[in-house]
């Protein structure tokens, strides 16, 4: 059985298109979980369906908790369930859940599967990619490399807009971590489970439609705040260390460089280096109080 997880902020009338691309696909034994991040919304309550269920979060929990709250309700439904995370401003063209289907079957080792990703006008979007911890770049890949031999590439991380989940391959129910809030998420999903020996890989022969920033352009300072400190975040985790401290030197720079020339820019850059500085702050705080016990 596969199961969606949708994780809504106001966009009941996106998932509404999402669930409708759904629908029309060949298979028949699904389950549509939506996330409600935004509670007092009662919109979505709309969508609410024998093969859609609706989950309340507390408030809005973010991206990466919000998916752990579905992940979580799955899990107790079925340990060897297939789930497919998929972003609410996403569509799917006809007949595309039974590749990802036949694409576990043939491939059952594998753990984490990433999909190309189109925006409506048939440009690749960015669905995944490598990682090089000595530079602490994080690469896309490049697609139009694919060979058409191969319906499996191996692969660091993908995108968290149209990720698929193996569970039967997890000894647990898989998690995001709950430090990031939005931005970068996925990428440390991936990388976490990847040292852990899990296979990840992308396939060319999966495809979603893909509206990007449809939800979170509209808030483009918040969006820019998250960004910097998730990803301050993910290089202090899977970087050389020379490589880290360069990168934060170097951003902390240029947005302290960015207020004076652009503060509507500057402002949120300095505000998501700040907040991951607090967040060092914090924990070595904890650790001392710790030591003392």
């Amino acid at each position: 059985m596969i199961y969606w997880i949708i994780v809504n902020y106001y966009s009941t009338q996106l998932i509404q298109r999402l669930i409708n691309s759904i629908k029309i696909q060949s298979i028949i034994n699904h389950q549509i979980v939506i996330v409600n991040n935004s509670p007092e919304d009662r919109s979505i309550e709309q969508l609410k369906s024998k093969t859609v269920f609706l989950l309340d979060a507390p408030h809005n929990l973010g991206f990466g908790e919000g998916c752990n709250l579905g992940l979580n309700w799955v899990y107790q439904q079925d340990k060897t369930a297939i789930v497919w995370l998929i972003n609410p401003d996403a569509y799917l063209p006809e007949n595309i859940t039974i590749n990802a289907i036949n694409c576990f079957q043939q491939y059952p080792n594998l753990s984490i599967l990433g999909t190309l990703i189109e925006e409506p006008d048939s440009q690749i979007w960015l669905g995944g990619g490598q990682f090089n911890s000595k530079t602490g770049e994080i690469l896309p890949q490049i697609y139009d490399k694919f060979s058409p031999e191969k319906d499996l590439i191996p692969i660091d991380w993908v995108s968290g807009c149209s990720l698929l989940i193996n569970l039967s391959r997890f000894k647990k129910c898989p998690q995001f971590h709950p430090n990031y809030f939005l931005y970068y998420e996925d990428f440390d999903f991936c990388m976490h489970y990847r040292q852990q020996g899990h296979q990840l890989a992308i396939t060319p022969d999966i495809k979603i439609i893909h509206n990007p920033s449809s939800i979170t352009g509209q808030y483009p300072h918040i969006k820019l705040e998250h960004s910097i400190y998730s990803y301050l975040l993910s290089l202090e985790k899977y970087a050389d260390s020379s490589a880290f401290w360069y990168r934060l030197i170097r951003i902390s720079l240029v947005s302290l460089l960015s207020l004076i020339i652009s503060p509507q820019t500057g402002l949120p850059k300095l505000k998501g280096v700040i907040r991951y500085l607090h967040q060092i702050l914090n924990r070595s705080r904890l650790k001392k109080s710790r030591s003392v016990y």
